[in-house]
């Protein structure tokens, strides 16, 4: 349990440093950047759940948290900025 817990983490950060990559973000926001990927990686399981497409194993969880964090930075520049 603790341990899929830090395995996401680390996917979430490096999913934050490929998304801030992708889409020409500022990199001194790292952190920023991390939550990202982790609420990009959140919010792409639950609708690939919903969809009924899994993220097996770390490569399908790394794409899932790019996609989801690139739409987030996406909603983020469309909505917020």
């Amino acid at each position: 349990m603790l341990i899929n817990l830090i395995i996401d983490l680390l996917i979430g950060a490096f999913s934050g440093w490929l998304i801030t990559t992708l889409m020409k973000m500022d990199s001194s926001n790292m952190i920023f950047n991390c939550c990202l990927g982790l609420a990009g990686g959140i919010v792409a399981g639950f609708l690939g759940g919903l969809l009924g497409i899994g993220a097996n194993g770390i490569i399908g969880h790394i794409i899932f948290s790019v996609a989801g964090g690139c739409l987030a930075v996406w909603a983020y520049r469309k909505f917020i900025r």
